[in-house]
């Protein structure tokens, strides 16, 4: 059964409908047996922390951070660096490691790269969270995690704080910011410039900064919000070109007092226009839907990393009834593996119960007899329940779409197959062969 044209949008230059749409910062909030606020994370969490950093400027011991490769993490991280300095750390003694294209934080070749740098402390930002051997082999290093993605399973002897508990959820670039705001009467005013690019970022420009999100009525002033959202986009295009040239936009962001200072970054300028273009290119992939219609997934082949913005764009256009989840695939980033990425449709953000994407992949993979999700590995259902992802060999990739229904036509409603028996009835073919040939005769 085909789906009707007005039900489903498959142009993401027509116009957006509009579906009421709960602000983030309402979500229900965490409190404590007295009833006090838990945000961003738990009092114990923020205070082992603070005391982990105060220790890396007291020790005068060299300090490496390793942020993510987005605004979020990076941002983070430039906000770590001011900080640590802030509280007398010498800048030669904090150093940065960018994990490199299609590696994780855990891998044995950025375990090595990190430890060959001789750090006393690893702060690491953002990287998603999951069970793992200590962040480098040394029972001399000390590491703390500092993360907002879903998870209850962490690296071994790593000390961490976590968002992802306490909705709503901080990303890291604002965890971090409420995490070192008390350190130093400086922070707030050179670092709220940072929060708010990496929590736009990951949330999007529409966010109303409401409680308990921090007051950004004088960051805002000092900076205007286009310029915030023009550096978020510059910053983001350079890690998503084939060339992965992350270093570049950390650098931009170490060096800048403030968003203007970005905008006029010719490498950065030069990322944008470049990823503008294979988004365009890339985003008019028709969509395939899944047989009960809950999941629309576009299948693209770019060595760009396009596939969560392309996600992005259609979630805010595709729609339907039954629409719940936009999954781009994309097989030209890594040879031999989907990189994929979801995310939640506008049209299904205030449904109840809540959309869970994390939860919906799993289950569909789970539909297996045999051992897919064992053979997917960590890197399949990543991130939040309302922007997921991963990465997955090609075989397995299409083991799951199979088991997802896409493409398959969903089966005829009952009270539509009446409808059609009764259009026949009323309006019988009367231009058949033996009406032709009897007239003929």
């Amino acid at each position: 059964m085909k789906r009707k044209a007005n039900n489903v949008t498959t142009n993401p230059r027509a116009q957006r409908p509009k579906y009421p749409e709960a602000d983030y910062c309402d979500a229900m909030q965490w409190t404590d047996t007295n009833g006090n606020l838990v945000w961003p994370a738990s009092a114990e969490a923020l205070g082992i922390a603070r005391t982990f950093l105060k220790e890396c400027a007291a020790t005068q011991a060299k300090t490496l951070i390793v942020p993510d490769k987005d605004v979020d993490g990076l941002g983070a991280g430039v906000i770590l660096w001011k900080t640590l300095i802030f509280l007398g750390l010498p800048p030669e003694l904090v150093d940065v490691h960018l994990i490199g294209k299609n590696s994780t934080v855990h891998d044995e070749v950025e375990r090595t790269a990190m430890q060959a740098k001789d750090p006393k402390y690893i702060i690491v930002i953002d990287q998603g969270s999951r069970a793992a051997p200590p962040i480098v082999d040394s029972a001399y290093v000390k590491s703390l995690l500092i993360d907002h993605h879903q998870s209850d399973v962490f690296p071994k002897n790593a000390l961490v704080v976590s968002a992802c508990r306490y909705p709503p959820i901080a990303t890291s670039a604002l965890l971090t910011y409420e995490l070192c705001k008390p350190l130093h009467p400086d922070i707030e005013v050179s670092c709220g410039y940072l929060c708010a690019m990496g929590t736009q970022g990951d949330l999007g420009n529409t966010l109303k900064w409401k409680p308990p999100f921090p007051d950004m009525t004088e960051v805002f002033r000092t900076h205007t919000k286009k310029a915030i959202n023009d550096a978020i986009a510059l910053i983001n295009a350079r890690r998503r070109t084939y060339k992965f040239d992350v270093i570049t936009a950390w650098q931009a962001l170490l060096e800048a007092k403030g968003p203007k200072d970005i905008l006029n970054n010719i490498a950065l300028l030069n990322a944008r226009a470049e990823i503008n273009d294979e988004v365009e290119r890339q985003t008019h992939t028709p969509p395939k839907f899944s047989k009960d219609g809950k999941i629309a997934v576009l299948r693209i082949n770019s060595a760009a990393q396009v596939h969560g913005v392309i996600a992005t764009r259609w979630a805010g256009y595709l729609n339907s009834k039954a629409l719940e989840i936009i999954m781009v695939a994309n097989s030209g980033y890594r040879p031999g593996y989907v990189n994929f990425s979801c995310r939640i449709a506008r049209c299904a953000r205030s449904r109840d119960p809540p959309v869970n994407i994390i939860a919906s992949l799993r289950a569909a993979a789970e539909l297996d007899t045999g051992d897919l999700v064992e053979r997917m590995g960590e890197s399949f259902a990543r991130g939040h329940k309302e922007a997921s992802g991963g990465v997955v060999l090609a075989a397995e990739f299409e083991e799951l779409m199979a088991l997802m229904r896409i493409g398959e036509k969903p089966d005829p409603k009952p009270e539509d197959a009446g409808k059609v028996k009764k259009k026949v009835e009323a309006c019988p073919q009367k231009n058949n062969l033996m009406n032709y040939f009897g007239k003929k005769s």
